[in-house]
């Protein structure tokens, strides 16, 4: 008799700002059951349209440096002046439930994940070419020449690290996007070293 291991997997996915990783994850989480989207912590204010627990659980400094103390966060960075941070007891309980966990995270913090669960799935999602990526800031009208340009040069940064991800996902359109992850994540629950196997022989 064959039983599959029913414990979720830890899924995290990277990529340079304006790449569209919000789009592709939403398109995942419609098609694809048992996963969850677990929301950031932060210590920013509320951008316009934003709401607390679901862009961000936004707190103060002070509620943020105790959950670093109490040991209550699995990773955290900071950003920009601000802190960002992932719930560990939330993850846990998902995932011990059997449900997958996805988490929307900066390379910082994907690094951070790695080193502490060594079975996490990580997924770097880049554009089609830096080309497109540029014209993808600059169609949002929303941010200056400077930030843009900031934007920008983080993003070749943090390409640098996609050797150290599992796998490449390129977002040429977000329906190709999302059904490369899927197939990343259905394959992952496939992998012999995370099944429990128990086997009784007559």
């Amino acid at each position: 008799m064959m039983k599959r291991n029913k414990i979720g997997q830890l899924i995290v996915i990277s990529g340079p700002s304006g790449v569209g990783k919000s789009t592709v994850i939403a398109e995942v989480m419609h098609r694809r059951e048992n996963l969850f989207f677990s929301v950031s912590y932060t210590t920013r204010s509320p951008r316009a349209g934003e709401q607390g627990g679901v862009s961000y659980y936004f707190v103060d400094n002070e509620e943020f440096q105790r959950m670093i103390r109490e040991n209550e966060l699995l990773e955290y960075t900071s950003y920009q002046g601000n802190y960002y941070g992932t719930s560990l007891k939330l993850i846990q309980e998902k995932m011990q439930a059997g449900c997958d966990v996805l988490l929307d995270i900066e390379v910082e913090g994907g690094g951070n994940v790695r080193k502490k669960d060594q079975n996490a799935v990580l997924i770097f999602v880049v554009p089609p070419s830096f080309e497109e990526l540029s014209r993808r800031l600059y169609g949002r009208r929303s941010e200056s020449e400077a930030v843009i340009q900031g934007r920008l040069k983080r993003a070749r940064e943090e390409m640098k690290e996609i050797p150290n991800y599992n796998y490449l996902v390129v977002n040429d359109s977000v329906e190709d996007a999302a059904n490369d992850i899927i197939s990343i994540l259905n394959a992952e629950h496939c992998r012999i070293d995370k099944q429990y196997l128990n086997v009784e022989v007559e």
